[in-house]
């Protein structure tokens, strides 16, 4: 029997390290299997989330002293995901080199996409994903 969902937000911190991105994509993977969340989708959404989660490894905090934030919600149509962090936001940094390739990567694998982001206050990345979508398929 699956848990209501009225109740089932789960929230996660963790140190922001590279290791943790890992531990992350676990507690997504446990979260599908407890609420029965079509496969191809639960593959886009852990995708993104490790993404969301090594954006923040990477540029958000100088000296990995930071935690990364990520809340999930599950709801009838659709599973809403989000990754934050309290660091310097998600402005590459200058001594890091990279494709740069893991926002437009959220943004397509997302069926929504929200970046907040400020030098101040860090970032906040909201994502969902909608039960019924077209999983993205590569040829």
């Amino acid at each position: 029997m699956r848990p209501p969902l009225d109740h089932a937000d789960v929230r996660l911190t963790v140190p922001a390290r590279p290791e943790n991105v890992a531990v992350v994509r676990h507690v997504m993977g446990a979260f599908a299997d407890a609420y029965a969340i079509p496969s191809e989708t639960m593959e886009d959404v852990r995708l993104a989330v490790t993404e969301a989660c090594t954006n923040v490894v990477r540029h958000a905090y100088d000296h990995g002293d930071g935690q990364i934030d990520v809340h999930v919600r599950p709801l009838p149509d659709r599973l809403e995901v989000t990754v934050a962090d309290t660091g310097r936001g998600m402005a590459p940094s200058t001594d890091r080199e990279g494709p740069g390739f893991g926002l437009p990567m959220m943004a397509t694998l997302a069926d929504t996409l929200e970046i907040d982001r400020t030098v101040d206050s860090g970032s906040r990345i909201a994502m969902s994903f909608n039960h019924s979508r077209v999983p993205l398929r590569v040829a």
